[in-house]
């Protein structure tokens, strides 16, 4: 880690510990409670919460990683700031008026279906009893095929490990924009990914898997051993414990790349694909890299859905757009203290939105202007997670 990174995760424990036993905290808190509208509605985001961290970090894109530890004191510490927990439903419920929440909520949601959630954040859940809801990108769901961002991460560190040079004639255009400045030195894997993913369309993405494929051809690991999902029948024994699903897609579409008969097939098929293999009705659904539009609420509305949520870090108020919920998209750095170890004030005060307030986050919004070129799906999704790793999230 640089060295201004530790010097911000300094900063920022060090102003959690003021604030946290100060008693300022609490009194931000009753401020953004007046913001919300009287309740705070907290929704929450993981990916993968995983057993072995630290191994796991050597391999794994890291805005994607929790260990089930902290997964667990990110529960206790959402319970100890006065939120109870609530499941989507109840959540839209109290945010559209239909009902009047007894204290601020928490709604704990999980994108992509990962089996390291059947395997880890499950038994924690159901043990606690917490609810929480699930959205499935349904076309991978039973299947051995791993995300466009994780086979891309996988490849890259690969590649770098054996040390391939980027003037092999297989290197497209926009595999070389991704190499050079990975085997040069000049940026990390995950600095390098971050930028391309910026710059680059989804099908480019798809193009340099291709080429990192082809180079590597002689390898037996060209796809990541980790990142696996969930099954069908992982998905039913959730259900028959009351856990909840929403769509996210049937390829982890970008949807706001896509034109509208794509955006509709999408939307709706995987809706149905959930309600043919659980007997459920799928009313919520979570936008691909957090990105929305008019264009794709319409379709929304359109085919039943109560819900839609971003990966916006904002106040989510009473009487606000269920179609555009909030949520505050968490990973285990957001915990870690000024010496590395978890930092109790450091949770709380990342739930009670102090940062925020104090403006020393910078959300970014996640409504676009719709476009209407074909993009193949999936790869997007990597911006915001690379952003969430290559970030001091402290």
């Amino acid at each position: 880690m640089g060295a201004g990174k530790l010097v911000r995760r300094a900063v920022k424990a060090a102003a959690a510990g003021v604030l946290h036993y100060s008693g300022l905290r609490k009194a931000m808190a009753t401020y953004r409670r007046g913001q919300s509208g009287g309740r705070r509605i907290l929704i929450v985001s993981y990916h993968r919460v995983v057993g072995d961290f630290t191994g796991e970090l050597q391999r794994s894109i890291p805005g994607l990683l929790i260990s089930q530890e902290t997964f667990r004191r990110h529960l206790e510490e959402a319970s100890a700031a006065g939120y109870a927990f609530a499941t989507m439903g109840e959540a839209v419920d109290v945010m559209t008026g239909a009902a009047v929440a007894k204290q601020d909520l928490c709604v704990v949601t999980f994108d992509d279906g990962y089996r390291d959630v059947y395997r880890y954040a499950y038994p924690v859940l159901k043990q606690m009893g917490v609810p929480a809801i699930v959205y499935l990108p349904t076309d991978f769901i039973g299947t051995n095929r791993r995300f466009n961002h994780d086979r891309l991460f996988h490849l890259v560190n690969r590649a770098k490990q054996r040390r391939i040079k980027p003037y092999f004639s297989s290197l497209t255009g926009p595999a070389l924009d991704l190499m050079v400045p990975i085997v040069s030195g000049r940026k990390t894997v995950s600095a390098a990914l971050d930028d391309f993913i910026g710059e680059h369309s989804a099908g480019e993405l798809v193009e340099v898997i291709g080429a990192l494929e082809k180079e590597l051809a002689d390898s037996t690991d060209l796809l990541p051993e980790q990142g696996d999902i969930m099954d069908w029948d992982e998905v039913r024994r959730m259900a028959q414990d009351g856990f909840e699903f929403g769509a996210h897609t049937l390829g982890h579409t970008v949807l706001t790349l896509e034109p509208r008969e794509v955006v509709e097939r999408e939307i709706l098929e995987s809706k149905l694909a959930i309600e043919r293999e659980v007997p459920i009705q799928v009313k919520d659904f979570a936008y691909c890299n957090g990105w929305y539009s008019d264009e794709i609420i319409s379709v929304l509305k359109q085919h039943g859905f109560r819900s839609g949520v971003t990966t916006e870090d904002f106040l989510n108020r009473i009487g606000g757009d269920p179609f555009t919920l909030k949520r505050k998209v968490l990973w285990e750095n957001f915990s870690i203290g000024a010496l590395g170890d978890y930092s109790s004030a450091l949770t709380g005060c990342q739930f009670d939105d102090c940062f925020g307030l104090l403006g020393m986050s910078h959300p970014v919004p996640g409504r676009r202007t719709h476009l209407s070129a074909p993009v193949v799906g999936g790869g997007n999704h990597l911006k915001a997670m690379l952003e969430l790793s290559t970030q001091e999230a402290t």
